[in-house]
């Protein structure tokens, strides 16, 4: 059995997504597979530099397809704001949260949080909301959030959130990880009228692994990755399967999570068990919470 692959997905012309950190590794080849199957694709870049040469590759590849490369940090508020007024409320069919930051050394956005946990969870939480009404415009919108297999060491430091008193690198890209989960279910659950799903690559090859060590300055732990990317991982093409699969399947599941086949680490999409811990009652609405407070961004109700 192949499983699920790229040729699978349905013919998308007359729908827009949006994808965030799309001039690299999975959220490019996640921008590049829908606009190869007709959707208007908004490339969200905090680069761009990277974002102009991904948005070459892409019309490259698929000649006439229907881009757009547009201006967005996700770790400054002011940016994911102005980035969700310039789309309008033109209906928005896909959105897809893909930009992150890994395990990198205690740094802080434009707005004070803690890097991981305000670009992972808090620069995307701002921008769904933001973008909502467009979202509520799409006959069947999809919001897909990408996680990772570090949720399932993730723990909310609830008391040191932005890591100010005690900072771990890979804890905090553990505690924003499962931000990103918590956050799918949340959401779905919150505003029914959309189907709000995680996703989560496996252990994929791109730019994320070597961009903390370089960052902290080692260059033997960069140079470690490089050559694990190289020989373990599978390609971004391939981790960006399970995004795609969320975006588009018709099966899914809202609140669920979708990943590799072959122990979550590689293979065809399917949907996957997540950590026991991020289903915790009560844990989605207190994070909710904490998000609204923080980022200033208030989801409004679902219309009767």
């Amino acid at each position: 059995m192949s499983g699920w692959t790229a040729s699978d997905i349905p013919d998308l012309h007359g729908r827009r997504a949006i994808v965030t950190g799309a001039n690299s590794g999975i959220g490019y080849h996640t921008a590049l597979q829908l606009a190869r199957r007709g959707a208007a694709v908004v490339l969200a870049c905090r680069s761009a530099e990277r974002g102009q040469t991904a948005f070459d590759r892409i019309r490259a590849a698929a000649p006439g397809a229907d881009l757009t490369l547009g201006a967005l940090d996700l770790a400054d508020l002011a940016s994911v704001r102005a980035f969700a007024s310039r789309y309008g409320d033109a209906p928005l069919d896909i959105l897809v949260n893909n930009a992150g930051v890994m395990a990198l050394p205690r740094r802080t956005t434009a707005d004070g949080f803690e890097m991981q946990f305000g670009t992972n969870h808090l620069g995307h939480f701002a921008l769904t909301g933001l973008l909502l009404p467009a979202l509520r415009g799409a006959a069947s919108a999809r919001v897909v959030t990408v996680t990772s297999g570090a949720a399932w060491s993730g723990r909310f430091r609830f008391d040191d959130l932005q890591g100010e008193r005690r900072y771990s690198k890979w804890g905090a890209y553990g505690q924003a990880k499962l931000a990103n989960l918590v956050f799918a279910r949340e959401l779905d659950r919150r505003v029914p009228e959309l189907t709000s799903v995680a996703a989560h690559p496996g252990y994929a090859a791109t730019n994320l692994q070597e961009a903390g060590p370089k960052m902290a300055g080692n260059a033997v732990m960069q140079k470690a990755m490089g050559v694990a990317n190289a020989v373990v991982a599978q390609p971004a093409a391939a981790g960006a399967l399970p995004s795609l699969y969320a975006a588009v399947a018709p099966d899914v599941e809202g609140g669920a999570c979708y990943g590799p086949r072959l122990l979550q680490f590689r293979g065809s999409p399917i949907k996957v068990v997540t950590p026991p811990h991020a289903a915790k009652p009560g844990l989605g609405d207190r994070l909710w919470q904490i998000s609204e407070s923080l980022t200033g961004i208030t989801y409004t109700p679902t219309p009767a």
